[in-house]
């Protein structure tokens, strides 16, 4: 059987890539990426800085068995030191068609002098992407990913390694957990506010100077622009559950400190509707949104460096879990947490968590290109 990788150039072919992962893996484990986002990138409408291109992998009878995105960033470049060609947006029926997206990718880098394919990212490892390496018999989360058991080895027996290795967890809302009191936010300097739908016009840019503040030490993370944080918290006041956005303000100036951003899960919802939320999806979720109050996601948290080590996530944390036990929440799903950073699974341990699915990305080093001068 032959396969052959070919660029995405019309709205037909775009439709089959957007179906692929739909048509291969399980509803009920796999979460879709939203049809939007894909589409703002295939047109250019979405704030990536660079050209996304995109391709399909299509056997001998035409069908499509395999798809990614073909981008770069010079943020990430810059970050880790090298030319990489980010691959995102990945999905192959089998090793075969992986193998064919590969080996395209492999000749992309050499045309583009990359030095190395590092991926999948969606379209950066600070906002969606990787493979889980466990935990397959879970479904996957909003901002998180699920593939099945054999995907790992068709990346590792291309030459890839893991890079970033990481866990998702998820715990229980803690019967036992006690909301700080006031005596202890103010021996922290420190008061609690939460989000409101009505400002988050003015709540977001103040979480996005927290946010890039406090990961900029993280070997993965590149600064989030203003036009890329619009895009991603677009919808937020929608499905936002006032009492999960928590901020620490410093007493004196008010300034925001650290903060936590859990939303309600509605995965289920967009697996339902196969990633397609439009407009008729988003009212029929807002007429059913009550049913998915039940599970939550934690999908970012942080805390100003100038004020990190001193207990004051750990406050919001608490109150955090007070607020999901008394919002009749039954689970937290956090997103990745890499395993060499304790301290930000520390809390979960804490109530009881554990981890729920190991997530990695991967990295592959691109090889010189084989030439007749070399055979010579």
């Amino acid at each position: 059987m032959t396969i052959r990788v070919e660029r995405v150039g019309d709205e037909r072919a775009l439709r089959e890539f957007i179906a692929l992962p739909l048509r291969l893996w399980p509803s009920p484990l796999y979460v879709p990426l939203l049809e939007s986002s894909i589409r703002s990138w295939f047109t250019g409408r979405s704030p990536h800085p660079e050209p996304i291109e995109f391709v399909v992998a299509r056997d001998d009878s035409g069908t499509v068995v395999g798809r990614s995105t073909v981008h770069t960033d010079a943020r990430l470049d810059a970050k880790l030191g090298e030319r990489l060609l980010l691959f995102g947006a990945t999905e192959f029926a089998d090793p075969p068609a992986a193998d064919a997206l590969f080996a395209h990718l492999e000749q992309r880098a050499h045309e583009t002098g990359a030095e190395a394919l590092f991926g999948p990212v969606s379209l950066l490892p600070n906002q969606s992407g990787g493979v889980i390496t466990s935990g397959f018999d879970e479904r996957g989360f909003v901002d998180s990913g699920w593939n099945p058991a054999w995907v790992p080895a068709a990346y590792e027996r291309a030459g890839f390694e893991g890079w970033g290795i990481a866990d998702t967890w998820i715990v229980t809302p803690s019967p036992d957990a006690t909301a700080p009191t006031e005596a202890e936010y103010s021996a922290a300097g420190v008061r609690l506010e939460y989000g409101s739908r009505r400002r988050m016009a003015s709540l977001v840019p103040e979480l996005l100077r927290l946010l890039n503040a406090s990961f900029d030490q993280l070997p993965y993370y590149t600064a989030i622009t203003p036009a890329e944080m619009a895009a991603a918290t677009d919808g937020l006041a929608f499905l936002l559950d006032e009492r999960l956005l928590l901020l620490a303000r410093d007493a004196r100036s008010g300034q925001a400190l650290a903060f936590i951003l859990v939303i309600p899960d509605i995965t289920e919802f967009v697996q339902r509707v196969g990633g397609r939320l439009n407009l008729a999806a988003q009212l029929r979720l807002l007429a059913t949104r009550s049913r998915y109050r039940r599970d939550a996601v934690l999908v970012i948290q942080g805390t100003d460096p100038s004020r990190q080590g001193q207990g004051i996530l750990s406050l919001l944390s608490r109150q955090l879990q007070v607020n999901l036990r008394e919002g009749g929440y039954r689970s937290l799903r956090s997103t990745y947490i890499a395993r060499d950073n304790p301290a930000s699974t520390a809390q979960f341990a804490r109530f009881g968590g554990h981890p729920l699915q190991g997530y990695t990305f991967y990295r592959r080093p691109v090889p010189a290109p084989h030439t007749l001068e070399a055979d010579g």
